[in-house]
Order: structure tokens, then sequence, then C-alpha cells
């Protein structure tokens, strides 16, 4: 049973395997896409549309980009409004921006004592919560 349905399979692999490899016969080659897109490019026909989905289309077989109904852009949509920024996280920025400047001074005058930034703003984060920052 088991080496019938092997057979059998391995019978339905070989038939459909020809079929899976095969490509278009008018697919081209990158280069030959590339080639295409540089000549489309320079001349502006390119219509918006981007090189990955032109080589995509290109080597698919696919009617050439400048052959293809041009296809109208949405509108742009205004942009979703943002987060509030919540009392605390403003507050941690502020500290942020503080420590930085701190950072870079201390830096600037070789006072660091070997310490790395993120040791830095874990001490003066804590430094700056306790004077209410």
């Amino acid at each position: 049973m088991k080496s019938a349905l092997l057979i059998a399979s391995a019978v339905v692999l070989a038939a459909l395997a020809p079929a899976l490899i095969a490509s278009p016969a008018q697919a081209k080659t990158m280069k030959e896409c590339a080639a295409e897109w540089q000549e489309m490019k320079t001349a502006g026909q390119t219509g918006g549309m981007k090189y990955r989905d032109f080589s995509k289309q290109c080597m698919s077989g696919g009617a050439p980009a400048a052959e293809a109904p041009q296809q109208q852009q949405p509108e742009a949509a205004s942009p979703p409004a943002a987060k509030p920024v919540t009392g605390g996280r403003a507050a941690m920025v502020t500290r942020l921006r503080a420590c930085a400047a701190d950072w870079k001074a201390a830096k600037a005058e070789g006072r660091t004592a070997g310490q790395k930034w993120p040791q830095f703003w874990s001490a003066c984060n804590k430094r700056k919560k306790a004077q209410g920052m």
C-alpha cells in the first residue's frame, strides 16, 4: 500500500514538474528589464511606477509599463491624528534632553569616569527625578 502511494505521488510529481519549472517564452532577463527601465526612465515614461514593480511585471512577461493603462493615484489622505503626549512622557523627554546635554558637556571635559551613555543616563535620570524634573 505504501509503495503504491509512493509510486503514484512520484508519477504525479514527474508529470507536473515541467509545468512548474517552465517559464513564459516572452519573459525577459533581469539585465534586459534593467536596460528597458533605464530607457523608460530617461524618456520620462515610468508613469510613477517603482522599479521593483516594473521588474516584477517585466520578468513575468507582462506588458511593459508604457503600454499599461495608467492607474490614478489615490489622493493622499490626511495623516492620522497623533496621540496626545502624556505628562509623564513629556517629563521623560525633558529629562532625556537635559541628561544628553550634561553627557555632551561631561564627555567634552573628560568627566565621564569611564561610564558609557546607558550608565550615565540611569544616574542622571534618577538625579533629575529627585530634583522634581
